[in-house]
């Protein structure tokens, strides 16, 4: 598993945590105990390795800093969904592929879907991969769109 891998599941795991600690925006953990992986058991918090960190910690505070935006391109995708019935796992990696997606430009998007994919077969349900695929590349194609747009004016 590659550290990128790693990286991304961290991330997955303390949107989660975050985004269950609380039914408020008020009341979730602050995103600098997030971020210094209080969270996480003293074994694993002194293995962790500060490059698989950081890139966490970029994931982790650059989505939840742009969480109106990216809980928006997810609404505008959901067909026949609402957000609020999302499992809080697929949620959790759907807001860090996305955030990926829109402020990660040097990350291909192909890339960003895979992973997403290859971390929801582990942690997801059964068929939530075939769900996840399906709303980041209806987001991806859109991103795309508006891009092609941009560079045509």
């Amino acid at each position: 598993m590659t550290s990128r891998r790693k990286g991304r599941i961290l991330a997955f795991q303390a949107l989660y945590f975050w985004d269950s600690s609380s039914q408020t925006e008020e009341q979730r953990v602050p995103i600098e105990e997030l971020v210094s992986f209080a969270w996480l058991d003293d074994d694993k918090l002194k293995n962790l390795d500060e490059g698989l960190a950081v890139f966490s910690r970029i994931l982790i505070a650059g989505t939840i800093e742009n969480i109106k935006n990216i809980d928006s391109a997810i609404i505008k995708h959901l067909e026949n969904w609402d957000i609020t019935r999302l499992n809080r796992v697929d949620l959790a990696i759907l807001r860090i592929s996305v955030f990926t997606l829109m402020y990660q430009n040097d990350i291909a998007p192909s890339i960003v879907i895979d992973e997403a994919i290859g971390i929801c077969r582990e942690y997801g349900t059964d068929d939530s991969f075939k769900f996840i695929n399906g709303v980041l590349d209806s987001i991806r194609k859109t991103l795309q769109e508006q891009k092609n747009k941009e560079e045509n004016l």
